[in-house]
């Protein structure tokens, strides 16, 4: 590894600089969202390149020279995508988000600790990877893509075709049948069969309700998945079926109120979060579960109910339902919403919209990633 230790700088500069990276890598993600829908839109492609390029120039102004070749070969591969030289592919949208991800991660360390650890072999390695796709191998793209991918991030699952041992491709994750995990102890499993059965018999409460238990419960285990599961599983897969249930016992006068809720009806309906999370109280095993339903609706800016409590406060299970609570919301017909459901990739579209200050970016991030094969490649 090798330290970076730059020139003295204003903290206001590096302040503006890390403000302009989140913003471009935010409108980044919006940007590749819509690439994996039209991959041939000239218009998202060239938006694309202009903000690498943008941060690129800005990384050079301050003299932040380990980041310059690595961002100048993806500027390259950018361009011929802008010029129609080489086709957009999922692989590249993970190159360029993993790259990006490791620029603010460079400019981070070193607003917080004055200088960067960096390892100089690797960012070789990916500038030869990169610098391997070209306009005349398109037939190498996809393994030439992954193979950068891959020493942006080991982790990944591979799969290696047979027909030819040096290909790898990145394999996502499947999403499963139901949201109950697989490798649980018995005793859990039948708790989550239990809470499911419960959920199924709370959905005949609502028209508006069939199978929902279901839908967030797989979508949430799916993203967990595609995130490398830092939720634990058991405790994410009964949050997903229990969070709701206070909400059977609510009025179905409330329920299926069209027009905007008064003050009274609204906290009424807040409340189901206290009922839902009663529930658990008394099942030691699945506490963590109990405090992802109760944080539900919790907003990163503090704005949600019903502690009103901020980011770093919040749970990683909650910060996850609460984006998949939402979309499930968005693409499915509620008293509300009749006529204005979302189709999912509007659904998507609108997540990323809204997601500044009610949702974790983070998660918003391994979303748009899950959401990308699921609309592009199916389940």
């Amino acid at each position: 590894m090798q330290t970076f230790t730059p020139d003295d700088l204003e903290e206001d500069i590096l302040a503006d600089l890390m403000e302009e990276i989140n913003e471009l890598y935010e409108s980044s993600e919006q940007t590749l969202i819509e690439l994996e829908l039209r991959p041939e839109d000239n218009e998202l492609q060239r938006a694309l390149f202009r903000s690498i390029h943008t941060i690129k120039g800005d990384l050079g102004l301050v003299n932040f020279s380990p980041m310059i070749p690595l961002l100048q070969h993806v500027e390259d591969l950018l361009d011929y995508l802008r010029k129609g030289q080489v086709a957009y592919t999922s692989t590249m949208s993970d190159l360029v988000l993993l790259t990006m991800d490791r620029v603010k991660a460079f400019v981070e360390s070193v607003m917080s600790n004055g200088k960067a650890e960096y390892d100089d072999n690797l960012h070789g390695q990916l500038v030869l990877a990169i610098s391997r796709v070209s306009p005349d191998n398109s037939a190498e793209h996809e393994k030439r893509l992954t193979e950068a991918v891959l020493l942006l991030n080991p982790a990944l699952d591979v799969v290696v075709d047979d027909d030819d041992p040096e290909s790898v491709q990145i394999k996502p994750p499947k999403i499963s049948a139901t949201g109950i995990p697989k490798d649980i102890s018995s005793e859990k499993k039948q708790d989550i069969l239990f809470f499911r059965d419960l959920m199924q018999t709370i959905e005949r409460r609502s028209d508006y309700w069939q199978g929902r238990g279901d839908r967030i419960a797989k979508l949430a285990m799916y993203i967990n998945d595609v995130a490398e599961k830092p939720i634990d599983e058991d405790q994410l897969a009964v949050a997903s079926y229990v969070h709701d249930f206070g909400m059977a016992f609510m009025p179905l006068k409330l329920l299926h109120k069209g027009e905007e809720l008064t003050e009274i009806e609204f906290n009424l309906m807040r409340s189901h979060v206290y009922k839902s999370a009663r529930l658990l109280e008394h099942l030691d095993q699945w506490d963590v579960a109990r405090k992802i339903v109760m944080q539900h609706h919790e907003r990163t800016d503090g704005t949600g109910y019903p502690l009103g409590i901020k980011e770093d406060d919040i749970c990683e299970g909650a910060k996850l339902l609460a984006i998949v609570d939402t979309y499930d919301a968005m693409t499915h017909p509620r008293a509300h919403n009749q006529d204005n459901v979302l189709s999912k990739k509007d659904a998507v579209l609108r997540i990323n919209k809204i997601a500044k200050g009610q949702f974790s970016m983070k998660w918003v991030r391994t979303f748009n990633k899950a959401m990308t094969v699921l609309l592009t490649k199916g389940p």
